[in-house]
């Protein structure tokens, strides 16, 4: 009796035992099952990059005023989640991130990423007549892929805009099958057209590309085809890969070295130029509304107020920036503007 007794109490503690392993098993199950809270989540959740918007833009020295504008305006007029991916040259990034922390700003999420401007050597021409458009960060465009990598969609602004519509808006443009970016056509929008005739502005290819050269007239684009605007893009970055097109405009630039193949005239843009030639025919279109340009090409030229109110996205394009007289519409830019905490960008008033 003395030994089934103690078969009894071993059995008892050998069922006791797997219950309370069981019971461990399933807790660390449970646990697991448990969204992670804290640091943990912020580190890798897959959704939250998923519903993430990429918004990329340049912060170039003597216009920093012009970037954080635009970002002030994107982030106050979306409840979207909005990672910024601010471009500068290596000698710019402490007085961004200066900039931006001790602003309103200091809230956004951001990236500073570098623009190592060695990639550009050998694929510009020299151009006295505008040389800020050889500024290197106006071909950051080109190297979206290079910048960015987790994002499957991407918007790229130029710094001298102002975001009056939600970004999401501009975000869920669709892009057709195959296409590697949407952009703005030059004739999409009458009220725009109606402006450009009266500032001389070009809005063809012929604006951009010098027909007498035999490599123009050989990829067979009539000169009267429509120009689109690359200062505001959304850009499929699979697509982009998969087409080279980062390798197809550098080629570009690398003629137009060789070739001289831009156009000298008003509307001529070296960036614009070969984007014109590598997305001929194999691109998307923003709603126009999202595009509202031509605001920097003459002080005297306006929109009306009701018009500027219905658009959602406002454009500098020109030479006269709304932080310098003179300028139109200017009063809307300001609106947005962030005060330098280093007190080195200024706004110049006719005062």
């Amino acid at each position: 009796t003395y030994m089934a007794l103690l078969r009894k109490i071993n059995q008892a503690l050998l069922f006791l035992l797997i219950v309370t392993v069981c019971g461990i098993l399933y807790k660390k199950g449970h646990k697991g099952a448990v969204p992670k809270s804290g640091a943990d989540e912020d580190s890798e959740p897959p959704e939250d990059a998923e519903d993430e918007i990429p918004v990329v833009i340049c912060a170039a020295a003597g216009r920093m005023g012009a970037t954080m504008a635009a970002i002030n305006s994107i982030y106050s007029n979306t409840d979207a989640n909005i990672m910024f991916y601010v471009v500068g040259l290596r000698n710019t990034l402490p007085r961004i991130r200066k900039w931006i922390e001790h602003s309103k700003l200091r809230e956004i999420n951001f990236k500073i990423v570098e623009f190592n401007p060695t990639v550009l050597e050998g694929k510009i021409r020299p151009d006295a007549s505008r040389p800020e458009l050889l500024q290197p960060l106006n071909f950051v465009r080109f190297y979206l892929p290079l910048l960015i990598h987790q994002h499957e969609k991407v918007i790229y602004l130029d710094d001298d805009v102002i975001v009056q519509g939600d970004i999401q808006e501009l975000y869920d443009t669709t892009l057709a099958l195959g296409h590697a970016a949407a952009f703005s056509g030059d004739c999409d929008l009458p009220a725009a057209q109606d402006l450009s005739r009266l500032v001389g502005l070009q809005n063809t290819y012929m604006g951009y590309l010098d027909y007498r050269k035999k490599s123009i007239k050989d990829l067979g684009i009539s000169p009267s085809t429509c120009s689109f605007n690359p200062g505001v893009i959304v850009a499929n970055m699979t697509e982009w890969r998969h087409q080279r097109i980062t390798k197809q405009l550098e080629k570009w630039m690398q003629r137009n070295v060789q070739e001289n193949l831009y156009s000298s005239s008003l509307g001529g843009g070296v960036a614009t130029s070969p984007m014109l030639i590598v997305f001929h025919g194999r691109y998307s279109t923003i709603s126009p509304l999202w595009h509202i340009r031509h605001l920097g090409w003459s002080p005297d030229a306006r929109y009306s107020e009701r018009f500027l109110q219905e658009a959602k996205l406002l454009h500098w394009d020109g030479q006269h920036k709304p932080w310098r007289f003179p300028s139109v519409h200017a009063d809307l830019w300001e609106s947005w503007f962030v005060p330098d905490p280093a007190g080195i960008f200024k706004l110049s008033h006719n005062s």
